[in-house]
């Protein structure tokens, strides 16, 4: 046997024994001989690639053709052998599932192609599951080495591993590939962040497994006594689920990281309600916390029961309590049925899924790509419908149907039928009218009115609540259809309003070149979409407008060249040079502001322009409205920096920080420490948690910059502080 195989046979025999050790050897043989001359990025030989693929999925306790395909799922697309070549050797599952990862591998990448992948991936899989499960592992083991490509395609790779890899490995119950990948992703994305979780996470760690640990003793002890047997340990705490938690339950760390999570494994079902009863009674449960995922599982098969207690010191522990059987499957998901394979709904021999399967996911998935026609649309559905829990209700007749959490009987209506969703003007949820926003819960059965005028058609309110993608796509897909005129005006309209309301000069801001340039920018083919586009609440008009400042340098620029282009007037009062620490070559005697764009100080590079009636302005070279300054060289002049002891600078900083209460007191008092003097603070707190503040100070030494910095980079939360030249900000 060859020797480099040990590791792989090792874990198949632990997890598959029956599996055909001979054809993984021989399909290894093949992957090698073809791939032999070949390097990945690292520099390592390509068949460590594959290698490394085929034995995470022998840790999922995958089977022998799952496994040589994985040996040979890049050889067909990188290598001379071929398909047929391949079937004649390996047969007709194997040959057909390497086919569907070359597939899915083939695709351009961008946005449209991104969907269409994922569009391929889901034809592939509902033919067999097996597919996304090797290219899973596959983009799993590519993310565990992605540190040597180049940098906008490490981002491209993690975002996509985020929004579509991450919750397809967790609607597919495979928790272990799903922790894994968004925590390498995350650190990939949102290093400074990640970094920041860790070192919290472990500044605490000491106290926190103390803690974990007394429970864990007493819980055992309890269960002895009632003669349950059982494996109490501590649930390990992934840094991306914590950021994910920060900002679902809109907390800050310390609440979520105080909470403790324990996870009980028994032996049966039965086993599991005594457990959850003898903990009940030495801790009391947290009303509304309890879920019994064991008689209503989950869409992705996940058993378990949930519940919160107040445990010791009055702090609250999170515990799931399960079987062995259903802790496997919660591990490995989908690949767990090939070790569970007399289950009812697990695939058969060919790795199919049998009807009656708790897979119905995959069904609607398909259904969805068959209506939608725009791929990128689809996408959007996909990420949605994958990122939110569901909750099941009843038609009249008492078919299950499941939609996103929070859903309303428009969802409803639309996730029945199409035009059922457009006509409804009217519900009736266990029996009793109800309003069309109002939220479903668990178990309730709906039932729709529709409306027979042939004019009856959606609401644009509707778009407001309702939770689910294909309800808010089809929704759109009316308006866009027969109402784009109207949309085209209103688009123009909230444009010109949000404008005026900021003060802004429309004619400037509004012109045909700059308009048309945004709109291609932003991918719409002209100005008319673009203004469709607004009035259909597809992008903001706010957005619009930013962008629109943005292209001709910001606000400060607009503000400069309304003032740089007003008349010479007589100026008294005004700093010379000397006071603003800065000299005009071959004139001392000149006029000179520090412009507030760029908040020049002494170590950067400068260049002064002539104002017509406010003297010499003085910008950094590196702002952005200096490129539109150079259009008029005639008026730019040398200047050099001649600090003197009254000279007193302006300084911008942003400080990037994991949101948290008191957050702005700390910042502002680390800075007062620092006798530094605060003219100006604004924060912003984003919808995932991070809260960007920009101070500008007044110093007199910009040398001690750098000790500010250091201070406030300190604060807990804080994971990135810079200075910031205002047109840039």
């Amino acid at each position: 046997m060859n020797p480099v195989l040990e590791p792989l046979f090792r874990t198949v025999r632990a997890t598959h024994p029956k599996a055909d050790l001979r054809v993984i050897e021989r399909a290894y043989d093949v992957a090698a001989y073809h791939h032999r001359d070949q390097k990945r990025k690292s520099g390592d030989p390509y068949i460590t690639h594959p290698l490394a693929v085929a034995t995470i999925l022998a840790e999922l306790g995958t089977d022998d053709e799952t496994l040589c395909a994985a040996l040979l799922h890049d050889t067909v697309e990188d290598t001379a052998y071929g398909l047929d070549e391949l079937r004649g050797d390996f047969g007709d599952t194997i040959a057909s599932l390497v086919d569907g990862v070359t597939k899915l591998d083939k695709v351009k990448f961008g946005d449209a192609a991104q969907a269409e992948t994922v569009r391929k991936m889901v034809v592939a899989m509902s033919r067999d599951i097996r597919v996304l499960i090797i290219k899973l592992a596959d983009r799993l083991h590519n993310m565990r080495t992605m540190r040597y490509l180049p940098e906008h395609k490490r981002h491209q790779k993690s975002r996509e591993t985020l929004e579509i890899f991450a919750p397809l490995a967790h609607r597919l119950g495979m928790n272990t590939i799903k922790w894994e990948l968004e925590d390498l992703a995350f650190a990939m994305l949102y290093p400074k962040r990640y970094d920041e979780i860790a070192r919290m996470v472990s500044e605490r760690a000491p106290r926190r497994d103390l803690f974990l640990q007394e429970v864990i003793e007493k819980v055992s002890g309890d269960l002895r006594e009632a003669k349950i047997r059982a494996v109490v340990k501590g649930r390990p705490k992934h840094y991306y689920s914590v950021y994910q938690k920060m900002i679902a339950r809109d907390v800050a760390f310390d609440d979520i990281y105080d909470l403790v999570g324990i996870r009980v494994l028994v032996d049966s079902v039965r086993d599991c309600y005594a457990a959850l009863g003898t903990i009940h009674a030495r801790w009391n449960p947290v009303p509304g916390r309890f879920k019994d995922y064991i008689a209503m599982p989950k869409f992705n098969m996940y058993q378990s029961l949930h519940t919160t207690v107040i445990g010791p010191e009055g702090k609250p522990v999170e515990l799931q309590i399960r079987t062995h059987a259903m802790h496997h499957r919660a591990e490995y998901g989908v690949a767990a049925h090939w070790k569970y394979k007399e289950e009812v709904g697990a695939p058969g021999p060919t790795g199919k899924v049998k009807p009656g399967s708790d897979m119905a996911w995959l069904r609607q998935l398909l259904d969805w790509q068959k209506e939608t026609s725009d791929p990128g649309e689809f996408l959007e559905s996909l990420r949605f419908d994958l990122s939110v829990s569901e909750v099941y209700v009843f038609t009249p007749k008492g078919q299950v149907i499941a939609l996103p959490e929070g859903s309303t009987p428009v969802d409803f209506a639309y996730a029945v039928h199409t035009e059922v969703g457009h006509r409804c003007i009217g519900a009736r949820v266990n029996g009793r009218l109800v309003p069309l926003e109002s939220r479903l819960g668990n178990g309730d059965t709906v039932e729709i009115f529709t409306s027979k005028s042939p004019d009856a058609g959606p609401s644009r309110d509707w778009l407001k609540f309702v939770k689910s993608g294909r309800a808010r796509n089809k929704i759109r897909q009316w308006f866009s259809k027969e109402r784009r005129e109207t949309a085209i005006e209103a688009g123009k309209e909230a444009i010109g309003r949000a404008m005026r309301k900021q003060g802004l000069p429309l004619q400037r801001l509004m012109s045909t070149e700059a308009l048309l340039a945004l709109a291609r920018d932003l991918r719409y083919p002209d100005v008319s979409a673009l203004y469709a586009a607004v009035g259909e609440g597809h992008i903001a008009a706010q957005a619009v407008v930013q962008k629109l400042v943005a292209s001709i340098g910001g606000v400060d620029s607009a503000e400069e060249d309304i003032a740089e282009t007003a008349l010479p007037t007589r100026l008294r009062g005004r700093p010379r040079g000397g006071g603003a620490g800065v000299v005009v070559a071959g004139d001392a005697d000149v006029w000179v502001r520090l412009s507030k764009c760029c908040t020049p100080v002494p170590g950067d590079e400068i260049v002064g322009f002539v104002t017509r009636g406010h003297g010499v302005s003085v910008h950094r070279n590196d702002c952005t409205n200096i490129q539109q300054l150079k259009a008029q060289p005639d008026r730019l002049v040398e200047v050099s920096w001649s600090p003197s002891d009254d000279s007193v600078f302006l300084v911008a900083i942003q400080v990037e920080a994991l949101d948290r209460p008191r957050l702005l007191s700390d910042v502002t008092r680390t800075l007062s420490d620092q006798h530094v003097n605060i003219l100006s603070a604004s924060v912003t707190t984003s919808r995932d948690r991070v809260a960007i503040s920009k101070f500008t100070f007044e110093m007199g030494d910009p040398k001690h910059l750098g000790h500010v910095l250091k201070a406030v980079r300190s604060i807990q939360g804080v994971f990135d502080v810079y200075r910031v030249s205002g047109a840039g900000s």
